[in-house]
């Protein structure tokens, strides 16, 4: 009976999950009957009002679709309405335009030669430098095209006059040379109020500095490089009064850039030099050897010609001139029959010309040897280039256009080194060979004198 008990006792546990306290408090059969029905009742009152509020839930979601229903129908209705009155308007505009066009006549097709007028004329006063001293002139034009291109609005009269009046006033503004203040952009970042002139429409300068104005942002800077050539006449035309100054301008363009910037992107020739690279500051400093070479052999030379033009008017042989030192050898040998005279004189000869001659030898290999470090460096820059082709194609001449200028400027600079070597080659090699010319002329001389006295 006991185990019976218990076996109920966990299936009422197990079915009423949801009251264990009661289960727990059950001490007899009858107590765990009570407790089976009242859970049941429980249960049936509660899933009675769980279906009541989902057939209330019904009702009302039946409710709100009929309404949803209507609403839409409504809608639709009204949109019927919205599109009948919008085509009824469309009728009436279309009426009115029709209307508007008779009337203005011959005035439309004005207003639409002002409106392109009045576009060229805004696109020009973008552009102009002169908006840099006057600004804001765009504004009555955005305006005006707007009146012009409306339905509903028209220009005046005094609208038409301030165009012509700012075409006109344009027109006078680009023969005029003025002077006003403005905020400059310096090129170190800084702003600076400045004294500006413009001259007409092509340059800002000052403090002579060309400057350029920007349309995006209405700014006044400084040019990151200048024109060095011509910053002196930009100070002397800041410092006119009167009268006339001459001064570079730029006529490429109203922002006054296109040839100037060209031109001051122009490298130098010391950015030229670089662009050679390793090979040119070869060719420099071999350059460099041979200017060094040739003025000293030059000058050693000059004052060796000297002493021995001083020689040949003197009757006394002396030992700081190779001429005075050829004739010792003759007056130290009196006895000598003509040939051995000869020879101990073509000796003396030969003993002075290494002395003579020195560094000749020099000045001419690095004649030969310019132009081909300059072929060194043409080939080297060819490869680079064919290198950059490689790596990113032949679209962008910018990646091409350091390799090219090695090769170039290698070859000129080659050119420039050997075509002055070999002048300066010439040159002192005509001095060393007058001066052994005038030894040999003497020694001769001497041999024959020699031979008469026999």
């Amino acid at each position: 009976m006991n185990k019976f008990v218990k076996v109920c006792a966990a299936f009422v546990a197990a079915v009423a999950f949801s009251t264990p306290a009661l289960a727990q408090d059950a001490k007899t059969l009858d107590e765990l009957l009570q407790m089976i029905q009242s859970a049941k009742i429980s249960e049936s009152t509660e899933y009675r009002n769980r279906e009541a509020a989902f057939k209330s839930d019904q009702r009302k979601q039946a409710q709100l679709l009929k309404q949803a229903q209507n609403t839409k129908a409504a809608e639709e209705r009204r949109s019927d309405r919205l599109e009948q009155t919008i085509r009824d308007n469309d009728q009436i505009l279309a009426g009115l335009r029709e209307q508007r066009d008779k009337r203005l006549g011959s005035l439309k097709e004005l207003f639409g030669h002002l409106t392109g007028a009045a576009g060229d004329i805004r696109a020009n006063l973008d552009q102009s430098i002169v908006s840099a001293q006057i600004p804001g002139r765009t504004e009555f034009l955005d305006s005006l095209i707007e009146k012009m291109s409306s339905d509903t609005r028209l220009p005046s009269i005094e609208d038409i006059e301030k165009l012509w009046y700012e075409q006109q006033r344009e027109m006078i503004e680009s023969a005029r040379i003025v002077k006003f203040n403005r905020t400059v952009l310096r090129a170190n970042g800084e702003q600076e109020e400045m004294e500006v002139v413009r001259v007409g429409t092509y340059n800002l300068l000052a403090d002579g500095m060309y400057l350029e104005y920007s349309t995006e942002n209405g700014l006044v800077s400084e040019l990151a490089r200048q024109p060095s050539a011509h910053q002196g006449s930009a100070e002397d035309l800041q410092e006119a009064t009167s009268g006339f100054t001459k001064v570079g301008l730029d006529p490429t363009g109203p922002l006054g850039g296109g040839l100037l910037r060209a031109l001051i992107n122009t490298p130098t020739l010391v950015e030229r030099w670089h662009f050679g690279g390793i090979v040119g500051y070869v060719i420099t400093a071999v350059f460099a050897v041979a200017i060094g070479l040739a003025i000293w052999r030059f000058i050693v030379l000059s004052g060796m010609s000297s002493k021995v033009t001083s020689q040949l008017k003197s009757g006394n042989a002396t030992g700081d001139n190779p001429l005075g030192r050829v004739l010792k050898v003759a007056a130290a040998n009196p006895g000598l029959d003509p040939e051995s005279l000869e020879l101990k004189l073509h000796e003396a000869v030969l003993k002075e010309r290494p002395e003579i001659e020195s560094g000749l030898n020099l000045l001419k290999i690095i004649s030969m040897v310019a132009p081909l470090l300059g072929l060194l460096g043409t080939v080297t820059g060819m490869i680079i280039t064919f290198q950059m082709i490689t790596l990113f194609g032949a679209g962008d001449p910018k990646a091409m256009a350091g390799g090219i200028s090695q090769a170039l400027i290698t070859t000129v600079l080659g050119l420039v080194v050997a075509i002055p070597t070999v002048l300066m080659h010439t040159l002192v090699n005509g001095k060393a060979q007058r001066i052994l010319h005038v030894l040999e002329e003497q020694s001769a001389g001497i041999v024959a004198g020699s031979i008469e006295g026999k």
